[in-house]
């Protein structure tokens, strides 16, 4: 049962956000929007988005990637940080894409998740904006933003997003990461939260709220 207060907070988003999916990492193909996943981890999407401006170009097949020297992919993504992991992961989740799933970035969440560098949350990525299917990204913006509206209390990401899925409707588990993304981005900044600026303000009761 979704609660009325819960209906207005998301009809709120959809007014001033709009319903379309939109995802800010750019990519053209799925294995692309999966590794710049990977490199999203403690990075912005703009930093990602620059870096791999220049390495969709260079690696412009899976293959490449399968068969990258790590110290040369290290160069290319070193300003994203953690790159030493982050290169070894990609290399190692391109040789298992091509060796067991033909190429193809898998549906599932378990075949997701069994890839180096692929937790629940790139997981989700992948689902909800390949596949469509109905998935919560829990994020930095998701777990502060969704406290702070008092949807859960769970810290844990996992328990975060099962406690999401238990309360918002399932036709807003992708945009709840799409609307919450842009609003902690403008408005609900994890220090000093614009609530004066903000369309839910007379309905959060948050105490990190200032007015």
């Amino acid at each position: 049962m979704i609660s009325e207060r819960t209906k207005e907070i998301l009809r709120r988003f959809d007014e001033e956000y709009g319903t379309n999916y939109k995802c800010y990492l750019n990519y053209s193909k799925p294995y692309e929007l999966l590794i710049s996943t990977i490199l999203s981890a403690q990075c912005t999407d703009a930093r990602v988005n620059m870096v791999t401006k220049d390495l969709y170009q260079k690696y412009d097949t899976l293959e490449k990637f399968a068969g990258a020297d790590q110290k040369e992919l290290e160069k290319e993504i070193y300003s994203i940080g953690f790159h030493k992991n982050k290169s070894k992961n990609i290399i190692l989740c391109a040789q298992k894409l091509i060796k067991d799933y033909n190429g193809q970035v898998p549906r599932s969440l378990e075949e997701l998740t069994s890839l180096a560098g692929v937790g629940r949350k790139t997981a989700n990525v992948i689902r909800g904006n390949i596949y469509n299917d109905p998935s919560i990204v829990v994020d930095t913006h998701v777990k502060r933003i969704s406290r702070r509206l008092g949807l859960t209390m769970a810290t844990e990401p996992e328990k975060i997003e099962k406690e999401l899925m238990e309360v918002l409707p399932k036709d807003h588990w992708i945009l709840w990461n799409i609307h919450i993304i842009r609003f902690g981005r403008s408005i609900c900044f994890a220090k000093k939260p614009q609530c004066n600026q903000c369309f839910l303000k007379d309905i959060c009761n948050s105490k990190d709220k200032v007015i």
